[in-house]
C-alpha cells in the first residue's frame, strides 16, 4: 500500500505530492514499483498536526482519484479517514477501500457508512485524536489491550454488516516507542482475531528515534522492521517506499516456499 499525502503538513513527504502533477507522478511509480493500493489522505494524522475541515479533506481526496484513475484506470486507491462524509465521498469517486486511523472512535457513523458502501475497512488502534494520542500511553500490558479492543471493535463491525476488515494495531499512535516495538515483537499474535493485518511503520519516529537519525533517513529500518512484521504474519505494508517494500515481500515469499 503506497502512501500518497494531499496535505502539506505530514511528518515525512508533506508537501511533496501536493501538486495534481505531483500526484500523477507519485501514483505512476508507486504503480511502476509494485503497489497493490495506493493509500490517499488529506489529513495529516501526525501528532500535534494542523486540523483540516471536512470540506477541505473531502476537495483534497476526491481531487486526487480522479486524477489517478482517469489515468490510471485500474488502479485500487484506498482513501486514509476517520471521517465517513469522506469515505462515502472518496468511495463514489472510485476508492475501493476505507483506511480508519481511529478505527471508528472519531466518527460513530463511520461503521454503518462503510457497511452501506460495501467496501473493506482497515480497523487501525489509536486512543485519542491525533492531538492528543501521545498523552495516552499508559497501558498494563499494550498487546493484550490492543488486542482486545480490535477483537471488540471487530464484533461491531461484524454487527454493523462490514464483511471485509484488516486490522491495524496502530504503531506510534498512542504507543510510545517501547510499546510499538512489543507490539511488533508480538504481531503473530494478532493472527488470532483471524482477519488480515496490516503494518504502517514506514519511516516512523519509533524506528528514526531509536536509530539517532531523521525519517528521511529511515529508510533501512523500515525495510528490516517490515521483514519482521511479515515474518509475524503481517499480510499487508503501508509504505512511503513501494520499491523496497515489494521487494522485501518477494524476498520473504521466497523463504515460505
Amino acid at each position: 500500500m503506497g502512501i500518497i499525502n494531499v496535505t502539506p503538513d505530514s511528518f515525512y513527504d508533506g508537501g511533496k505530492s501536493f501538486s495534481d502533477k505531483d500526484i500523477l507522478i507519485q501514483a505512476e511509480t508507486m504503480l511502476s514499483e509494485g503497489a497493490t493500493f495506493l493509500d490517499v489522505g488529506g489529513y495529516s494524522s501526525r501528532p500535534n498536526a494542523v486540523d483540516v475541515s471536512e470540506i477541505e479533506e473531502t476537495k483534497r481526496v476526491v481531487n486526487a482519484i480522479h486524477l489517478i484513475l482517469k489515468k490510471f484506470p485500474q488502479a485500487l486507491i484506498s482513501v486514509d479517514t476517520f471521517r465517513s462524509k469522506v469515505a462515502k465521498e472518496a468511495v463514489l469517486a472510485g476508492a475501493t477501500l476505507v483506511n480508519d486511523v481511529s478505527g471508528g472512535t472519531m466518527d460513530k457513523e463511520m461503521y454503518a457508512t462503510v457497511a452501506q458502501l460495501n467496501a473493506p475497512y482497515v480497523l487501525m488502534h489509536m486512543r485519542g485524536t491525533p492531538k492528543t494520542m501521545t498523552a495516552l500511553t499508559d497501558y498494563d500490558n499494550v498487546t493484550l489491550e490492543v488486542l482486545k479492543d480490535l477483537s471488540e471493535k471487530i464484533a461491531q463491525c461484524r454487527r454493523a454488516g462490514i464483511n471485509d476488515i484488516i486490522v491495524d494495531p496502530g504503531f506510534g499512535f498512542a504507543k510510545n516507542r517501547e510499546q510499538s516495538f512489543e507490539l511488533l515483537n508480538n504481531l503473530e499474535l494478532f493472527q488470532n482475531l483471524n482477519v488480515p493485518i496490516l503494518a504502517g511503520i514506514s519511516r516512523k519516529s519509533f524506528v528514526y528515534k531509536t536509530l539517532g537519525i531523521s525519517a528521511d533517513e529511515a529508510l533501512n529500518g523500515t525495510t528490516v522492521l517490515n521483514t519482521v512484521a511479515l515474518q509475524k504474519g503481517a499480510k499487508l505494508l503501508r509504505v512511503h517506499d513501494v520499491k523496497e517494500a515489494a521487494e522485501t515481500i518477494k524476498l520473504i515469499e521466497k523463504l515460505k516456499c
